[in-house]
């Protein structure tokens, strides 16, 4: 089946974390995300589109498993994020900044001028949850080898 055919579908994902309150004020304050069903101990993330869940777990200890060398870089692993428009990466990139984020690996291009160029950066959130987001000069490249 072609990618082209494929209407992309919402992903879910549930992540842990150590603090709800504090989740809620990075994911919602922060990195203005608009916040969906919530209870004491959980609440749903409108992240552009797909619904990121934050559930408190008690003695939550962050999840970073090692890291990866890449381009010069250490990559946390696991990580997620999302693949954003270059204009929406450098709103949240300039959000982040103005928010005074300790980030992972600074907003930068990778690959410049080559196949797959993209602009990424890595940030973990209060908890230690670690993510990326990258856009690509090119979003038809995501997969190019």
């Amino acid at each position: 089946m072609s990618n082209d055919s494929v209407i992309m579908p919402p992903f879910h994902l549930a992540i842990p974390v150590g603090d709800i309150d504090e989740a809620r004020h990075f994911y919602g304050e922060v990195m203005g995300f608009h916040r969906g069903r919530s209870d004491e101990r959980w609440t749903d993330w409108n992240v552009e589109g797909h619904q990121v869940v934050t559930h408190m777990v008690d003695e939550y200890a962050a999840p970073v498993a090692g890291w990866n060398h890449v381009d010069g870089h250490q990559v946390p692993v696991p990580h997620f994020g999302l693949v954003l428009s270059v204009e929406r990466f450098q709103a949240l990139a300039e959000r982040m900044t103005q928010a005074g984020t300790d980030f992972v690996i600074e907003p930068y291009v990778r690959f410049q001028g080559e196949v797959g160029e993209q602009w990424t950066m890595f940030f973990l959130d209060p908890s230690g949850n670690a993510m990326e987001f990258k856009a690509f000069a090119d979003p038809s490249q995501l997969f190019a080898v």
